[in-house]
């Protein structure tokens, strides 16, 4: 079988086509729910399949008996419904154990647009979950997520990658507050209550910010997030009504489409001519219209200028990297090990069933031979020769195990598989 990643990232494709791939929750699970993996795929080869989508990424991991990074090609542009030639040239393919590694370092944020950043190991394990829950896992990519979700958590607790905070959203208020530098008087609109808001809103209230407003497509979730930090909730319809009494807007829903357009914005600026506005969009795809930048007063920032404006402060993270590398290749050494069972795992199980065949086929023409024997003698004959097979198995399925760790996996269960007639 052969793992195959297919992705872009923020290192790779600007904002303008990540947000074009990315997808929403349901999304997600509907573009699974096609595939029909399993030994009789549904789409093509993909045997096996998990979608990890974020703000920075959108990458297939995909299982197959061969390479098929077209089938995946095709499949992604099916399933977003934009041509294989508008996103191609800003792909990477990762085979084998470059995509195995790759995952790893995703999970352990190495990868990350800020190093260590904590919120990419929740997104891995969202993703495996959502993929297991649709049944388009396997015991090889189910094995491979568990292990990068291991090693993200180890590189967490063994390290100090993520002791330093840096997140995006901290980031994000960071650069705001270069622009606002009185925080503390400043109006402040969080737009959205996932977990990108909230932790916009800790970022900002360790900064000293007091007025808070959360607006949501579902007012109840609004009020939760809001209620946590002594600040005010409103429902998304009210938006166009409180936009001219804010300073800051921090974006950050899972709308596919534009939520602030620039003649929203161009009406709240109408209405306080003399103040700045500051928009930082941070989701994917954007909630707010690039337009809006070229309104007089508004400074507009989203995903992709966060990555000129991060703080220098995150050299202490980059220290650490060595020592998260040193974890993940035990990880990734110990899933190789996993994977080159799997071909010698056939042959034990074949090797048994054709030895227990012989030894009940022997069994029985003594027992033929022995009419005096009593059902009791019976089960005892067929005890002992139990015991008397494993017991000569043993030694040559621990070899098995232990003996692919040193060969090519394909090879050397070819060679086993002859050598006991399994052919």
């Amino acid at each position: 079988m052969h793992i195959h990643c297919l992705g872009l990232n923020h290192n790779t494709a600007d904002v303008e086509i990540r947000e074009r791939l990315a997808f929403t929750p349901h999304g997600l699970q509907a573009a699974l729910a096609r595939l029909g993996c399993g030994d009789d795929p549904q789409w093509g080869e993909i045997r096996e399949c998990v979608i990890l989508s974020t703000c920075n990424r959108v990458e297939l991991y995909a299982v197959a008996r061969r390479p098929i990074f077209n089938t995946l090609e095709a499949y992604l542009s099916e399933v977003q419904n934009t041509p294989v030639s508008e996103f191609s040239s800003w792909l990477y393919r990762l085979h084998g154990e470059e995509a195995i590694h790759h995952l790893l370092r995703v999970s352990a944020g190495l990868d990350s647009m800020v190093v260590g950043e904590p919120q990419i190991l929740g997104q891995v394990t969202e993703a495996y979950a959502v993929a297991r829950e649709l049944g388009t896992t396997g015991k090889i990519l189910s094995r491979l997520f568990l292990t990068a979700i291991h090693a993200g958590k180890r590189a967490r607790t063994e390290t100090a990658i993520s002791h330093h905070p840096a997140s995006i959203a901290s980031v994000a208020v960071s650069l705001i507050s270069k622009t606002v530098p009185d925080l503390q008087a400043a109006r402040v609109m969080i737009l959205g209550a996932g977990e990108m808001a909230e932790l916009a809103v800790e970022s900002l209230r360790k900064r000293g910010a007091k007025s808070v407003l959360v607006v949501n497509r579902t007012l109840p979730h609004a009020q939760e997030l809001a209620s946590r930090w002594t600040g005010q909730a409103a429902a998304l319809e009210t938006l166009p009504e409180y936009l001219p009494d804010m300073d800051i807007v921090i974006s950050s829903t899972g709308a596919p489409h534009l939520v602030i357009r620039s003649s929203m914005v161009a009406e709240a600026m109408r209405r306080r001519p003399q103040r700045p506005l500051v928009f930082m969009d941070i989701a994917v795809p954007r909630d707010v219209d690039e337009e809006a930048k070229n309104i007089p007063g508004v400074h507009l920032h989203n995903i992709d200028t966060l990555s000129n404006h991060l703080e220098s402060n995150l050299a202490q993270r980059e220290a650490e990297v060595p020592k998260v590398q040193a974890i993940l290749a035990e990880e990734q050494a110990a899933f190789e090990a996993y994977l080159a069972t799997l071909d010698v795992i056939p042959i034990i199980v074949d090797m048994r069933t054709q030895a227990d065949s012989i030894r009940q086929k022997e069994m029985q023409k003594a027992i033929r031979r022995m009419p005096d024997l009593t059902p009791e003698m019976e089960l005892q004959i067929d005890a002992l020769t139990k015991s008397i097979v494993n017991k000569i198995l043993h030694s040559p399925t621990v070899r098995l195990r232990k003996g692919v760790n040193g060969f090519d996996s394909a090879e050397y269960a070819s060679l086993a598989r002859a050598l006991f007639g399994l052919d």
